[in-house]
């Protein structure tokens, strides 16, 4: 048991922070007990741990990033997604049946995921079991909190990532059988046959994590249109095979309609918005505030390596950047508020792990320790215009330590 004492922020909603300075939060076993600010003479015995003069927030949760892009981080972003997988990322993730070569970028992306502050974080690895296994265990070395998913694709890539049906089916099994941090991950509908995708909506319908991509390109939804005239919307071509419950991760969601929205809330699942890559392969600009307004769980990707940053700081901005284009483009449109963008980079995308990403009694106990600058310290600003100068124009030296479910992450 111990007491961290620092000036603490947090989100319990969207709406508004909850700021309390010189505040203690009390951790036992990986989770918060106790908030409050006289909680020495509450706890006389318990160990300080004085962070006094630096910001308490809650680690950063990463919905949607791709491990095995790592190496190719600001590559190929003039051209378009479908362009782009062709050119670049396909030839790329073939290289991960070398295990060497695997764990030399993956050890490099977990020291930057790390020190960028992000505790929780969602995979895609390659269609490698051997890669995903390897990955799933430098997570756990590093104490990072992680799903990683050994992808799924059967058609429509490199001849090196096609794989049978049944051979995909069967690692995903055995994988997410055998280790809880392994996620079930059909990479998008053109990469997959609906065999393929019925028999891995059958393990999703056992509860299974569950993880793809949809609607981030209008040429991308044309695609499935064509492959799947069936449907009655991309949305639909994942629910016909049992693939969206509330365990369900949807990276993107750019151009998804009124009704995918509806099925999206129904079913309970998780919308990733990855403002940085649809910036980057010119994919759309989405409105994140319909799907806040409508209820839906969101919370925030980084996309690497369509998104040139493994930070959510900078997804935080970036997000609320294109929700002020969206506004410029379509006057009524609401702005994302600077604390609804922290709340989805902590509550909101936490709430995929559990109760995560919040400092309220019994949240795991998730802590970066942040170092104002020296001029917010002789400027004499708040705490809150402290932490709006730590997102906005901040950088990764002035997070002094992190902590996962209590324990201090591994950057090395």
């Amino acid at each position: 048991m111990k007491l961290f004492k620092g000036n603490i922020i947090y989100t319990k909603n969207k709406e508004s922070f909850e700021i309390m300075e010189n505040g203690f939060i009390l951790e036992e076993n990986g989770h918060v007990q106790d908030i409050g600010l006289d909680l020495v003479e509450k706890y006389p015995e318990t160990e300080v741990v004085d962070y006094s003069g630096h910001l308490l927030i809650p680690g950063f949760v990463d919905l949607h990033f791709h491990a095995v892009q790592y190496g190719n981080l600001g590559i190929g972003l003039d051209e378009e997604l479908l362009d782009w997988l062709n050119t670049y990322t396909f030839k790329e993730e073939e290289k991960f049946s070398d295990l060497p070569y695997a764990e030399s970028i993956f050890k490099e992306a977990i020291k930057d995921i790390i020190q960028s502050g992000t505790t929780r974080i969602v995979f895609f690895s390659s269609i490698h079991e051997g890669a995903t296994r390897l990955l799933i265990d430098l997570c756990e070395k590093h104490n990072l909190s992680a799903y990683v998913g050994k992808v799924n694709m059967d058609r429509n890539a490199s001849e090196g990532l096609i794989e049978s049906p049944k051979a995909s089916y069967e690692i995903t099994k055995r994988l997410v059988e055998e280790t809880e941090q392994a996620i079930i991950t059909p990479r998008f509908v053109p990469s997959c046959t609906k065999d393929l995708m019925t028999s891995l909506g059958e393990l999703a319908q056992k509860g299974y994590p569950v993880q793809t991509h949809i609607s981030e390109t209008e040429n991308e939804i044309e695609w499935v249109k064509s492959l799947h005239p069936e449907a009655k919307n991309y949305l639909d071509v994942y629910d016909q095979c049992g693939l969206v419950t509330d365990r369900t991760i949807l990276a993107h969601c750019v151009f998804c309609t009124d009704d995918e929205k509806e099925v999206i809330k129904y079913r309970g699942a998780y919308v990733a918005h990855c403002p940085a890559a649809n910036f980057n392969l010119t994919s759309g600009i989405m409105n994140v505030k319909d799907y806040i307004n409508k209820g839906i769980k969101v919370g925030l990707g980084t996309d690497v390596g369509a998104g040139n940053t493994p930070s959510i700081r900078n997804i935080i901005v970036e997000s609320i950047k294109m929700s002020k284009v969206n506004q410029m483009m379509h006057r009524d449109k609401d702005v994302l508020s600077f604390s609804e963008a922290f709340y989805l980079a902590t509550k909101g995308g936490g709430s995929y792990f559990g109760n995560v990403g919040s400092f309220e009694v019994g949240y795991e106990f998730d802590l970066l320790v942040i170092k104002p600058d020296d001029l917010s310290l002789s400027r004499g600003i708040n705490c809150l215009e402290q932490l709006q100068r730590f997102v906005y124009a901040g950088h990764n030296d002035m997070i002094i330590e992190s902590y996962c479910q209590g324990k201090k992450l591994k950057a090395y």
